[in-house]
């Protein structure tokens, strides 16, 4: 049985815009006739540029926002009507806002939200434990939200929004603005919570390495529109992005000349040479060794950003 089930959705939104003394009213499709199923345990990707309409599918799936026309089903139920029942079944963390509470130390928070959420108290305090010792939270529990870094408050947020055991977990941005220690550690804590769990993940960002790190499904939208469905292996391979080859010479030269690869940068006795995907880099080594003075090379795969940008290239409407 999937746990989240889109059927032909869309979203429109009426932007007013003036022109002197003239009100133009105009229709944007914020999601335009998405459809889409997530198996349970699944972690997934959804990716787009802004305004591709992630925050308007994430607001559909927990219910705050009903859609224009379409279906949703998350845990068996339509969301935007049954928003308190659908609450006790999904955790959500939005990187850009807290639901802690500001004012109170750490594990008041935590208690307010056993209260809420209505979890025994012997689970609270098990779930409590595991995530204390898991995201390093032991020293925080007295110091008040508004004490805590950025990094200290996500993990908090986090803890929070899992407490209650749901089957589905939202995370919109949860690695912005951390450094990279914390992004590590945020990325092993939800691998584990998944691995042993089966908690559905769906996890929006604009940090390629999360994606990277957790995610066994990437979804693609631009304008409303779902361009891509399957995995980051496949995403890589569906585009032509070239791989790169960084060569280091004896001496610094004027740019490699070789029939396959254009190069693209140089630095010194370093130079950067890109080859399509398609192509094999074997023939371009034995012509760079046999002409230059090579002293290392190392290949490159196309970064996730290459591959995304080219996605988004017009070319693809």
């Amino acid at each position: 049985m999937a746990v989240i089930e889109l059927s032909n959705v869309s979203r429109a939104f009426t932007v007013t815009s003036r022109n002197g003394f003239r009100r133009t009213r105009r229709e944007v499709r914020a999601v335009d006739g998405m459809s889409f199923t997530v198996e349970p345990g699944e972690v997934m990707g959804y990716i787009g540029p802004n305004g591709a309409g992630k925050s308007t599918t994430i607001k559909m799936l927990t219910g705050i926002l009903v859609p224009s026309s379409g279906s949703i089903r998350v845990a068996g139920v339509d969301p935007s009507r049954n928003r308190l029942k659908l609450a006790k079944r999904i955790g959500v963390v939005f990187g850009q806002r807290t639901t802690l509470w500001w004012d109170l130390p750490l594990k008041d928070s935590f208690a307010v939200l056993q209260k809420m959420y209505d979890v025994p108290i012997a689970r609270h305090r098990e779930n409590l434990a595991t995530f204390v010792e898991l995201l390093d939270l032991g020293e925080l529990l007295d110091v008040p939200v508004r004490q805590l870094s950025l990094g200290q408050r996500m993990r908090g947020d986090i803890a929070a929004a899992l407490l209650h055991d749901p089957e589905i977990v939202y995370l919109d941005e949860p690695t912005i603005g951390l450094d990279v220690i914390s992004k590590a550690r945020l990325r092993e804590f939800l691998a584990q919570v998944n691995a042993e769990r089966r908690t559905t993940v769906i996890l929006t960002t604009h940090d390629l390495d999360d994606i990277e790190a957790l995610c066994s499904r990437v979804m693609v939208i631009d304008h409303g529109h779902q361009i891509y469905d399957g995995t980051l292996t496949g995403l890589r391979a569906s585009q032509s992005a070239p791989r790169t080859l960084v060569v280091d010479l004896a001496t610094s030269l004027p740019p490699i000349e070789i029939q396959g690869a254009t190069v693209v940068k140089v630095d010194g006795p370093r130079q950067h040479l890109t080859f399509p995907t398609t192509t094999s880099a074997a023939p371009l080594l034995s012509q760079i060794a046999a002409n230059y003075p090579l002293v290392d090379l190392s290949v490159a795969e196309p970064t996730i950003e290459s591959v995304i940008t080219q996605l988004y290239t017009p070319t693809h409407h």
